[in-house]
């Protein structure tokens, strides 16, 4: 498969008409194990969650995450992009407008589970300031494998806010995120 390159990317919240094609993205990224139409459905009638699509300028979805604010902390639930896409730094914009949210929320700290055998999605999170503090044995169902347990330090900290502003910056000049 080759991939496809965006020099522009739109992201906004999920709605219920985005579900079908987050839902083939999903199937594609996590196979028979793949989250539902009905978790989506569920998952934007609860109130603590927050979840978003990436498109192309051409109208494309090719992205999605989502994350549960509770309280002070936030939970990265569930992110992927479609392969073809991959590699043009749309997760990454995923992300950033999801700290933008905790920002704007009061969220200090996010976390998520992530396949240990996921060396791309870890070095991204880590880039990002998320740090390894465990795993979940077998957590995946599908193999068994162990998720990491990633966490962030908190998000308003001078430290971390400086390595965010830098990343914008580079990411800024890989992708116009809209």
């Amino acid at each position: 498969m080759s991939l496809v390159k965006v020099s522009e990317i739109f992201i906004r919240p999920m709605t219920r008409d985005d579900v079908d094609k987050v839902v083939e993205i999903e199937k594609e990224a996590y196979g028979p194990h793949h989250w539902a139409k009905s978790s989506f459905y569920d998952e934007m009638s609860n109130n603590l969650a927050k979840y978003y699509i990436a498109k192309t300028p051409e109208g494309e979805l090719v992205g999605y995450a989502g994350t549960w604010h509770i309280i002070d902390e936030g939970h990265i639930t569930t992110i992927a992009v479609k392969k073809a896409y991959m590699r043009n730094h749309i997760g990454e914009a995923i992300i950033h407008k999801i700290l933008e949210d905790c920002y704007s929320d009061g969220v200090k700290y996010l976390t998520l589970e992530v396949r240990v055998s996921n060396i791309p999605a870890i070095k991204l999170y880590e880039k990002y300031g998320f740090q390894s503090l465990g795993t979940r044995k077998g957590y995946y169902q599908d193999n068994n494998e162990d998720a990491l347990i990633m966490w962030t330090e908190n998000i308003f900290y001078d430290k971390f806010k400086q390595k965010y502003k830098e990343n914008i910056e580079n990411l800024n000049k890989l992708i116009s995120i809209k």
